[in-house]
């Protein structure tokens, strides 16, 4: 009879399941099956980045797939590493797991994970397994910066124009109608409610920029952005600027293309709490345009579920869009929205005035996780 859990199957068969057939990435000279995995550093450094996920925390069961719950875990991480300016090369994954977990369940967590770290242009270079209460899953990612300066939060400078990339308030929608009780088979919901389960960074909508920023414009952006990610829908949607993102649009004399972003980071915990985190970092000041936030479909969206879609945008998070300042009076990137202004001061105001309650999401606040049933 043939194992159906983890248990019968035993851990080494398991490592070995999760590993058979598996290509791993140029950055990975030396994966699975020894002591530790070997990463590249091309240049003398990588960036590095960990983030964990905890069953009914973090994701539900009987609200997410497998698979989409592998492609969150990794998304989450390679997000970070490109908010930086790094191109994602290695992912190292812990699991925790019971006894009991059904083989089909991490077949589709590992098949999610491995799908997301290609689509960002990684491989998964090794882990480990454990035996746990609940899920568990930690992910721990590498990215490689091609002899570029890091784009820290720190880069801010009064006049810049603050822009965004990716599309906003989605899974804050998404899990607004699983926890609202709402139909989630109802075709209006279905894009937020995939967004929620697995969101789709728009990658190459920064990686594209950096590469070019020292390749020149070129087939190397056009490689990272059409060959290696694919195309990605990108912009706040049913913006006039909202494009979809390959090779087309990034040709031109260097002279044409934008600078690199001065200060940039995933938006994670919410717009407004991640611009606060790069208005600390940077020392200034930063105000949104909220008429630039307007989304037709999430608003359509809204209105059936009797909620606010600013809110949504503005405080939702997981989004892992991307947020950043750019030098001011330059023209910006294909799918790069404009959305405020840096000024001189500190904290971040909406329309010039303070937005009250949280900007976003922090884990230890509110009901304690043991018993509070909203994951995130």
């Amino acid at each position: 009879m043939r194992p159906k859990t983890v248990r019968e199957l035993g851990e080494f068969a398991l490592i070995e399941r999760i590993n058979t057939g598996r290509v791993q990435a140029p950055g990975v000279l030396l994966g699975p099956g020894d002591d530790a995995a070997v990463v590249a550093a091309p240049d003398g450094r990588f960036v590095v980045t960990t983030d964990m996920l905890i069953q009914d925390r973090h994701f539900r069961l009987d609200w997410s797939d497998p698979r989409d719950i592998g492609r969150k875990a990794i998304a989450q991480n390679a997000a970070d590493v490109v908010a930086m300016g790094a191109v994602p090369t290695a992912f190292v994954v812990a699991f925790g797991c019971p006894a009991d977990t059904p083989l089909e369940l991490v077949d589709g967590l590992t098949d999610g994970m491995w799908a997301e770290a290609r689509r960002a242009g990684g491989s998964i270079a090794g882990g480990d397994v454990v035996r746990s209460p609940q899920l568990v899953i930690s992910v721990t990612a590498f990215g490689d910066l091609d002899g570029r300066a890091p784009i820290t939060r720190a880069g801010a400078r009064v006049g810049d124009t603050v822009a965004v990339v990716g599309r906003l308030g989605w899974s804050a929608a998404g899990l607004a109608v699983l926890t609202g009780g709402f139909d989630p088979a109802d075709e209006l919901f279905a894009e937020v409610l995939a967004t929620h389960r697995a969101p789709r960074p728009p990658y190459s909508a920064v990686l594209a920029v950096v590469a070019d920023s020292v390749a020149g414009v070129g087939n190397s952006g056009a490689a990272l952005a059409d060959g290696l990610l694919g195309s990605e829908h990108i912009g706040v949607s049913d913006q006039s600027n909202a494009t979809e993102f390959g090779s087309e649009g990034i040709i031109g004399s260097p002279t044409e293309w934008p600078p690199i972003p001065t200060a940039l980071t995933d938006i994670s915990d919410g717009l407004l709490a991640d611009l606060g985190h790069i208005a600390e970092a940077s020392a200034v000041a930063i105000d949104v345009d909220s008429k630039s936030l307007r989304d037709p479909a999430l608003a359509n969206i809204a209105r059936r579920l009797d909620a606010d879609a600013t809110q949504w945008i503005l405080t939702g998070g997981e989004d892992h869009a991307f947020v950043g300042t750019w030098p001011a009076h330059r023209e910006l990137p294909p799918g790069w929205l404009p959305i405020g202004r840096v000024l001189a001061g500190h904290g971040v105001t909406v329309d010039g005035v303070r937005h009250p309650g949280n900007g976003g999401w922090e884990s230890f606040s509110g009901v304690d996780s043991a018993s509070e049933p909203e994951p995130r």
